[in-house]
């Protein structure tokens, strides 16, 4: 037997994958040596090969609207590749039904698309495991791929009953639940959760973008060690089995400088006004709160949110000096909690969590459980272009530069089924800057700091495509582009109408 199993999905574990997979290969063994099977399947010199990927939500509801012609999310779908009836072959095998793989003869049956999160929550329904749920979707498939089917009015009893039988005598036995592939499909936000949003709020530099890069577990908010890195508002998804936290990272609170300042600004207010819960992020290392921690705390209140809040780097002092930290900062607000954390070590913030989700309201999620953003890879690539750009130049260039992505391209593999299955990226890209001077910066003595900026950026994109990148990077001049409302509209600072 033959079993490639591809997991495209963050919601299945590598470790809950070799369980599935090695029941997956006891029930295909058994399928094929059933007396309902044909004998010329199994008298072949070649292996049984069948493909199963494990994918999300979207991907699921394009492969059924592709190839089934209905706008839906369901939890398995199979591609037959012999012509079958009943378990026989309709016509004798030929050789171009043969493939060869590091020189072994291979003969596909078919491929499997399961979606997980929705058999995840099909096992907690019937009140047994994943691992049970996902073979027996696969078991279905498989018998599917043998020309067996339920939907056509053939003898749907004799189907389960095989489903049934392979089931039990691979140790996973279960009541047959007919019912079960009938139309009515749920929804993905069906089940209810502690679930909203949640603004981060503080001064510029305090270790929002590094706490939220923390919770997501991946690269979504650019960290510099420079002030107001962050200007856009950042959404990560945290999710649990009980919740779900939508997290918008804020720009800094800080005196407006310019009109892209003022968007920075408002775009904090504007995530506080629209969230569940506020967190306000102090820095340890300070005692007093100043004027933008003040200003922060009056706007939740103002806003009337909860407000909790998050004492960040807090492993840099004793605990005896969070004691005074936390008694001035209760002079400016009424915390719901107050919780000291590092954001860049990850302690504390399993305990931020839990405060955070107290405060939220049961619903149904708002996101399904596999997300962790809603950036598009576009927009991340600019950040981590922009990433670069503050690392490598000075003080003087950073805040006057933009990246703009002019061209995003995919470029996929010869037998891709989705744009998950890539080979290469190209991404044409860029930088904005105010001064011919800054340009000259930029591009470094014999173009080397754009050549170096351009490789690490590409490093990163990489790392979060999971792809190859090719990155083109240019540098172009926009006088006083800050202040220039046309500018900020065209690289994606608008403010938004109330």
């Amino acid at each position: 037997m033959s079993i490639q199993i591809e997991n495209k999905t963050r919601s299945f574990s590598k470790e809950e994958v070799e369980v599935f997979f090695s029941y997956l290969e006891k029930a295909l063994s058994l399928l094929i040596s059933k007396e309902y099977i044909d004998p010329a399947i199994r008298d072949t010199d070649a292996e049984i090969s069948v493909d199963v990927r494990l994918v999300g939500t979207d991907v699921i509801r394009k492969l059924n609207a592709q190839f089934r012609e209905k706008d839906k999310v369901t939890d398995v779908l199979s591609f037959p590749i012999l012509d079958m009836v009943d378990g026989k072959l309709s016509a004798k095998l030929m050789p171009y039904d043969f493939t060869y793989s590091d020189d072994k003869k291979l003969l596909p049956i078919g491929d499997v698309v399961i979606y997980p999160e929705k058999a995840r929550k099909q096992a907690e329904e019937y009140g047994h495991s994943i691992e049970r749920e996902m073979v027996f979707l696969a078991v279905h498939s498989l018998l599917h791929l043998m020309g067996f089917d339920h939907e056509n009015g053939r003898d749907e009893e004799s189907m389960f009953s095989k489903q049934e039988e392979i089931m039990t005598e691979i140790g996973l036995s279960r009541s047959s639940e007919v019912d079960r592939f009938e139309e009515d499909e749920h929804p993905v936000g069906e089940i209810l959760a502690h679930c909203g949003y949640c603004a981060l709020v503080g001064r510029p530099n305090v270790g929002k973008s590094t706490l939220l890069n923390t919770i997501s577990g991946m690269k979504l908010a650019i960290v510099s060690h420079k002030p107001q890195t962050t200007r856009n508002n950042i959404q990560a998804i945290y999710n649990r089995d009980d919740a779900q936290v939508i997290f918008v990272d804020t720009p800094g609170i800080h005196k407006p400088q310019s009109k892209l300042s003022e968007f920075m600004v408002d775009s904090s207010f504007r995530a506080a006004k629209g969230a569940d819960v506020v967190v306000l992020m102090a820095d340890g290392r300070f005692e007093k709160p100043a004027s933008v921690e003040i200003r922060a705390a009056e706007m939740a209140k103002k806003l009337k949110k909860p407000l909790i809040l998050a004492i960040n780097k807090a492993d840099a002092v004793s605990k005896e000096s969070l004691l005074p930290i936390i008694a001035n900062y209760s002079k400016i607000a009424e915390f719901t909690d107050i919780v000291p954390i590092s954001a860049l070590k990850d302690d504390g913030v399993d305990e931020l969590m839990n405060a955070i989700i107290r405060l939220l309201p049961s619903q149904p999620r708002y996101f399904p459980i596999e997300e962790v953003t809603d950036q598009s890879e576009r927009e991340i690539s600019a950040e981590l272009i922009r990433e670069q750009i503050l690392h490598y130049t000075n003080e003087e260039i950073p805040h006057g530069t933009a990246v703009e992505i002019d061209a995003f391209e995919e470029v996929l593999n010869e037998d891709a089924v989705d744009s998950y299955d890539r080979s290469l990226i190209r991404i044409h890209a860029s930088i904005i800057c105010e001064k011919d001077s800054h340009k000259s910066i930029l591009l470094g003595k014999n173009g080397q700091m754009i050549k170096r900026i351009g490789t690490a950026a590409r490093e990163n994109i990489e790392k979060m495509t999971e792809c190859k990148v090719f990155l083109d990077l240019h540098v172009k001049v926009r006088k006083d582009w800050k202040n220039r409302q046309v500018f900020l509209d065209e690289f994606g600072y608008k403010k938004k109408d109330d």
